[in-house]
């Protein structure tokens, strides 16, 4: 059995401290290496671009650093499993259109009412049927409920609510207030003008 191991262990012995084996093996060790701190330094630049924590990219760095050239593929890969999905560009990019789209919601016309979303050309809500506009009786255009004139014609409006709660003008032309057809002062009764003068002494 030993006569089979010798020169085996001869030949793989010469064949290592062959001098060009020597610097293929020096190579590939010097690339590892390199690869290795190549991670290491991606690892870092990528955390720096997924967080605003100052010490988690030196963190991730030294993770692939512990596990030394022979195992920093097994680090690798668990830093590739607890990092954050998204970069922080990504998340402000996000948090953006989300406002933005937050904000044409809040444009978009809604019923005071129900709070129900409803098109610029409704006049009633059809969930609640909350009067939302109205027409203006000259053009019989559009007009919101609060308006005074009509933007489109010049008509004079009066906004539906107080027309309907004002109340009747007193004195108003033609309309004579009642007067009571004799009035008493000191015991006597006196007539109106247009009727018969004379007093009256009361019983």
């Amino acid at each position: 059995m030993s006569q089979i191991l010798t020169p085996v262990g001869d030949a793989i012995n010469s064949f290592l401290s062959d001098s060009h084996v020597q610097l293929i093996g020096r190579a590939i060790a010097v690339y590892i290496v390199f690869v290795w701190l190549a991670c290491a330094y991606w690892a870092f630049r990528d955390a720096q671009s997924r967080t605003a924590n100052p010490i988690v990219p030196y963190l991730a760095a030294i993770l692939i650093i512990l596990f030394t050239p022979v195992l920093f593929p097994f680090g690798l890969l668990l830093y590739r499993l607890i990092r954050p999905s998204e970069t922080v560009a990504e998340a402000n990019e996000r948090a953006i259109a989300e406002e933005a789209m937050l904000r044409e919601i809040e444009a978009q016309p809604h019923c005071a009412n129900c709070d129900r979303r409803v098109e610029a050309e409704w006049l009633v809500c059809p969930t609640c049927r909350n009067q939302l506009r109205r027409l203006c009786p000259s053009c019989s255009r559009r007009v919101e409920l609060d308006w005074t004139v009509c933007a489109w014609c010049g008509t004079d409006l009066v906004p539906p609510r107080v027309a309907a709660s004002r109340p009747p003008a007193a004195g108003r032309r033609g309309v004579r207030s009642p007067a009571p057809d004799t009035a008493i002062a000191g015991g006597t009764m006196e007539f109106r003008a247009d009727q018969q003068p004379g007093p009256t002494t009361l019983p």
